[in-house]
């Protein structure tokens, strides 16, 4: 009865920024589970190595070109998804940037906006779009990756802007789940920690900024994008259908202290 809950077979899943990193593994994740899963990028050549890596496991997803800053072009992939497949059961908003290590009084209006419109814009264009969708069908999981940096302020490095940005993300995810509740659509948020990914590997290189992150994690380590999408999977799948507005810290205690 309760494994059953897990699987997937017969939804159809998007994952935004899904060709690597955090992205990539929420597209393995759900396809385990059995779902038809489209990874959504806007670097060709990066969706398709992540189409590869997957068809190496056994998975076959879909791409779709795709820059959630245009809001059209989501518009466009979303209704090209329903049209295709007939249904849109599953979106999950990972594309995201931090552009990190920026002070605030030096922080430009392209800077700002940049962050702003990848991380919250990219997000609402996203959910709104594809929301449409499975409002007329009064069914739909929504999972936003948000972060704990919407709930702290980060040390050593400064992101005002990429703090607020995923502030904006959380209270968004409660917004939509309160309208949409009550017409089958279901919207949560994973808040994760420092994970290890291409991205963050220069941290190791950086004494000062690798010992305040570990040094402020009570697990003392940082996390794994496996981490991140098992709980996603769980936000998505009928495992979690009373849970709507909820933003879940995998944090590794982070913000415990």
């Amino acid at each position: 009865m309760y494994l059953e809950k897990f699987k997937l077979p017969g939804r159809t899943a998007l994952v935004t920024g899904g060709a690597r990193g955090i992205g990539l593994a929420c597209v393995e994740a759900l396809a385990e589970a059995g779902a038809k899963v489209i990874i959504a990028d806007h670097d060709k050549k990066l969706a398709e190595e992540g189409r590869a890596a997957m068809k190496q496991k056994g998975y076959d997803p879909e791409i779709a070109i795709m820059d959630v800053t245009d809001p059209a072009r989501v518009t466009k992939v979303a209704d090209e998804t329903v049209e295709r497949h007939g249904k849109i059961d599953i979106l999950v908003n990972n594309a995201g940037i931090a552009r990190s290590e920026a002070p605030a009084e030096t922080v430009t209006d392209e800077h700002w906006l940049n962050v702003l419109d990848v991380n919250l814009n990219g997000t609402f264009w996203c959910c709104r779009a594809f929301g449409n969708h499975m409002l007329e069908a009064k069914s739909g999981a929504i999972v936003n990756i948000g972060s704990m940096s919407g709930f702290i302020v980060n040390k050593p490095q400064e992101q005002c802007y990429y703090n607020a940005s995923k502030a904006a993300v959380h209270h968004l995810t409660k917004s939509l789940a309160a309208e949409w509740g009550s017409r089958g659509v279901r919207v949560n948020a994973v808040a994760p920690t420092y994970i290890a990914t291409p991205l963050n590997a220069f941290v190791k290189s950086n004494p000062r900024m690798y010992e305040a992150w570990i040094g402020g994690t009570p697990m003392a380590r940082l996390g794994e994008v496996e981490e991140i999408a098992s709980v996603v999977l769980f936000l998505a799948s009928d495992a979690a259908s009373l849970m709507t507005g909820s933003v879940v810290l995998v944090d590794g205690g982070y913000t415990c202290w």
